[in-house]
């Protein structure tokens, strides 16, 4: 049976939104990302959405707080009662932990973090690659070395954290997205 309250983590440009769409897919258990989860609840004019567009309406980032009362919502409906896919979220310890006690209000817990591995290198190329397809010319060189370091500094000790929990396993983000949605399967078992 494969685990159903999943978490992927990879850095920017390392396939975790490609391999989520194709989790739901087999999985028929909803995506959660940070974004829509902030997007949705804004939308739905609830009392957290309400702060958490005063703060992206503003151009800040929305602090932790307001992003787990977001993520509580967003994991409190009724689709995601047999299980989720997280993808980028959380991003730093601080909202791991939260995320912790938030499963355990609502009675569940993470069953396994699947971490995508890339050399930044190869990231680097694949994101340069998608912005000229794209035509995203904010993507440049040195803005995705930019959020490489973030991610470096802020979301990759969460590798060790899942790790010391045993729910973590490192899996290779390179090759054809069947390849890696083959070993991303494997993992979940």
């Amino acid at each position: 049976m494969s685990a159903r309250r999943l978490l992927l983590l990879g850095p920017p440009g390392a396939g975790k939104g490609t391999q989520a769409k194709i989790l739901v897919d087999a999985l028929g258990i909803p995506q959660i990302s940070t974004g829509d989860m902030l997007r949705a609840a804004v939308a739905a004019d609830s009392a957290v959405g309400r702060e958490a567009k005063g703060y992206m309406d503003a151009g800040e980032l929305v602090p932790d707080s307001v992003v787990i009362g977001v993520a509580e919502e967003r994991l409190g409906q009724d689709d995601a009662a047999n299980g989720f896919i997280l993808d980028g979220f959380p991003r730093t310890a601080a909202q791991a932990e939260a995320l912790d006690d938030l499963l355990g209000r609502i009675g569940t817990k993470l069953e396994r973090c699947v971490a995508l591995v890339v050399e930044e290198d190869h990231l680097v190329a694949r994101l340069l690659k998608r912005a000229e397809i794209e035509g995203r010319s904010d993507d440049n060189e040195e803005s995705i070395r930019t959020r490489m370091a973030e991610y470096r500094k802020k979301t990759e000790p969460l590798v060790a954290y899942y790790r010391d929990r045993g729910v973590l396993t490192e899996v290779s983000g390179l090759g054809e997205v069947d390849e890696v949605a083959g070993r991303v399967s494997d993992a979940i078992r």
